[in-house]
């Protein structure tokens, strides 16, 4: 059962890798550079080797970017193309490390509050630079598109398939965030309201998708679009949840990311990776 988090690069990429470790988590999740701004990733030959062997001495056994926050690829001015740019040189690195990929948060149209219109004229900025990122990027990477909790772009699964068939790039994967997923109207509270969500998931994209898990807890009540983590067990999403996640046959492998903001306000830590293992 992988599971890490989501953690800082103060002093890099390494020491990113050594502070997971210390949680207990196997599964590394960070930001490619400084998300504050458009800061692109630069790595020395000597901070990628510092980060393989680290790796190796820890047993990480995944390792995911997160993309930054600033990405849009549905704005057609320069937000739109820093975001093309900025996708691009970070999945490059990417493979120069051994990263799977990034975990993207695709971005939002204009008109946040109307409900999707799934049309190639609507979604054509969103659909245009996608394939020229896959075009332009290894092939050992991973383009990995997040679903939701607000109503921006991959808010419903069906979005999320609408985009991915579009494309059809095997290189396109899915996270799926429960907190995410609780704020947009999706109950995975039990094994059967689970099974619902990932039988829709497979119909509209394909369990084959799936590439990780963001397991997170909610501070907000169900189908309320609004995306703010809690720690396991302090939020609105019942721990029945997270119990299926782990013991469902399609899920239970899958690399699970903990985002929660920590139970002493530092981030994912070794309380919330113990909770979601005593819960397997």
């Amino acid at each position: 059962m992988p599971i890490g988090g989501h953690v800082s690069i103060s002093g890099g990429y390494a020491q990113a890798a050594k502070r997971v470790a210390n949680i207990g988590g196997d599964v590394l999740q960070m930001f490619s550079a400084s998300p504050r701004g458009w800061n692109f990733p630069e790595l020395s030959d000597e901070e990628r080797e510092a980060f393989f062997q680290t790796r190796e001495e820890k047993n990480i056994a995944y390792a995911y970017f997160h993309a930054s926050y600033l990405i849009n690829l549905a704005d057609t001015g320069k937000t739109g193309e820093m975001s093309r740019r900025l996708m691009t040189r970070e999945l490059g690195v990417a493979s120069e490390v051994g990263v799977r990929g990034s975990v993207v948060h695709v971005g939002s149209f204009k008109d946040k509050k109307a409900e999707p219109e799934l049309s190639t004229q609507k979604y054509e900025p969103v659909l245009e630079k996608l394939r020229d990122i896959l075009a332009n990027t290894p092939d050992d990477t991973m383009f990995i598109i997040e679903n939701m909790g607000t109503r921006k772009i991959g808010v419903t699964l069906e979005e999320i398939g609408w985009i991915i068939h579009q494309i059809g790039d095997e290189r396109l994967g899915v996270c799926l965030d429960t907190c995410h997923l609780h704020a947009g109207g999706y109950d995975i509270t039990s094994e059967e309201n689970l099974d619902e969500v990932l039988t829709e998931a497979d119909k509209q994209f394909g369990l084959d998708r799936l590439e990780c898990l963001h397991i997170n807890d909610s501070r907000d009540e169900f189908e309320s679009y609004r995306d703010r983590h809690e720690n396991l067990g302090e939020g609105y999403i019942d721990t029945s949840a997270f119990t299926a996640l782990l013991n469902d046959s399609r899920t239970k492998e899958l690399p699970m990311i903990l985002e929660t903001p920590g139970f002493e306000g530092k981030g994912p830590d070794e309380r919330n990776v113990e909770i979601l293992r005593g819960l397997q």
